[in-house]
């Protein structure tokens, strides 16, 4: 053999085109190697132990944090229990205040007609509770016309009246339009009797205003 070839095909095999590392099954070869070797080392005995504890450990400290939700949530179930409680109570107290002073009015006060207006509101029947409005919102034209306000309608005497003259006028037309509302829908205008205490508490404070019961 010429001794340039061999020289030559040498020099070949050391390029980085003839390297052992661009063989695809030396570069598989040795891939498997490693997977194996990782696969023996991850099941290995003193592997499995490290992994176990490991393992353990992440599943306490997952367990004591589910364990401080549980906790927490339960607190705070608990104080707004507490506090609905709390609210009923102060609700049902301050309800039965104010029931308790309009049925003293009932029989104190100077205006008879506030008087029909509240045995309405406290009566049984639904229909009444729609009367205690519409007595109320007489009542309510009455002291208009006792103040200077004239017109045909209490909503004529409403226009009248301003701020300045009127401060209560905005609460006036609120319940006002409720009383047409029962006034123009009948028996389709639903009215619970907490509203309709709502309402008449309204009338109430413009009345006391102006001395009116």
């Amino acid at each position: 053999m010429d001794p340039y070839s061999s020289n030559q095909n040498n020099l070949l095999g050391d390029t980085a085109l003839n390297s052992k590392y661009f063989n695809p099954q030396y570069l598989f070869d040795q891939g498997m190697m490693y997977i194996k070797k990782f696969i023996a080392l991850v099941t290995s005995d003193q592997a499995i132990s490290i992994e176990k504890g490991i393992l353990f450990f992440f599943g306490l400290f997952f367990m004591t944090i589910i364990c401080y939700v549980i906790v927490r949530m339960l607190e705070i179930r608990a104080k707004e229990h507490k506090h609905l409680h709390h609210e009923i109570e102060e609700y049902a107290h301050n309800k039965a205040e104010y029931e308790r002073r309009l049925h003293e009015e009932v029989g104190g006060s100077k205006n008879e007609h506030w008087g029909v207006v509240l045995t309405y509101l406290f009566s049984q029947h639904k229909s009444d509770w729609k009367l205690a409005i519409i007595e109320s919102d007489t009542m309510l034209d009455g002291l208009m016309e006792t103040l200077g306000f004239h017109g045909e309608s209490l909503g004529d005497k409403l226009k009248m009246a301003n701020q300045e003259n009127f401060p209560q006028l905005t609460t006036a037309w609120e319940i006002h339009t409720i009383r047409n509302k029962i006034a123009h829908d009948g028996l389709a205008f639903e009215l619970s009797q907490h509203e309709a205490k709502r309402v008449i508490g309204l009338y109430e404070q413009i009345f006391h205003t102006y001395g009116y019961i």
